[in-house]
């Protein structure tokens, strides 16, 4: 098999967990919060930096959850803010080959300019990609060796696509699918569910 050829982006860079991320979520979550009021559920911090000892890309990612994606309140007050509102886009899931399933479908958007570095996820209240993105952080803050072993797969493929995140991308995507059974599995057997924010 040969890969295809992706094409350059801004460099990818995993760094070591950085002790002052969840000051840095707390800080735009609260941002977050006084511009959306009661237009959103929950505002919760995701991805990767939202893991104890867990590099990571210097990047916060924020999961909003509404009620309705289709409720233009939120959208509003994003675009009546300075936060940059880009609008639909979908996650991407291998079991739901679906690309019109509601199961996938999020809104994006982007940090205030000038300020930190910020991947905001609107997803809607009950779906898949809502629950996974808790999901998948409380379990690799709860298992050391897949955190671990997810760790050493991001930092390979920096190496691998240094200055190419569709590189980094194209592998990595199938192997949080994969991750997503043993976080299914981890769930089922610690009777895991979706606790108050943070």
């Amino acid at each position: 098999m040969t890969l295809p050829e992706f094409p350059r982006s801004s460099a990818v860079a995993i760094i070591p967990y950085q002790t002052s991320w969840p000051q840095e979520y707390e800080q735009i979550a609260s941002q977050l919060s006084a511009v959306l009021q009661d237009a959103v559920l929950r505002i919760d911090h995701i991805g990767s930096t939202s893991v104890p000892g867990l590099s990571a890309k210097d990047i916060i990612d924020i999961q909003i959850t509404v009620a309705n994606l289709d409720d233009t309140v939120y959208q509003e007050r994003l675009n009546a803010s300075s936060f940059v509102f880009r609008g639909a886009n979908r996650d991407n899931f291998i079991d739901i080959p679906d690309e019109h399933s509601p199961e996938l479908r999020k809104c994006y958007a982007r940090e205030i300019p000038g300020q930190k570095r910020t991947h905001i996820h609107i997803r809607e209240h009950g779906r898949l990609n809502q629950r996974y993105a808790l999901l998948f952080r409380d379990y690799l803050r709860a298992s050391d060796p897949s955190r671990l072993a997810y760790q050493t797969i991001k930092e390979r493929l920096a190496i691998l696509f240094p200055e190419s995140i569709e590189g980094y991308l194209y592998i990595k995507d199938p192997v949080m699918d994969l991750m997503y059974v043993a976080a299914e599995s981890w769930a089922t057997q610690t009777h895991w569910e979706i606790g108050p924010r943070h």
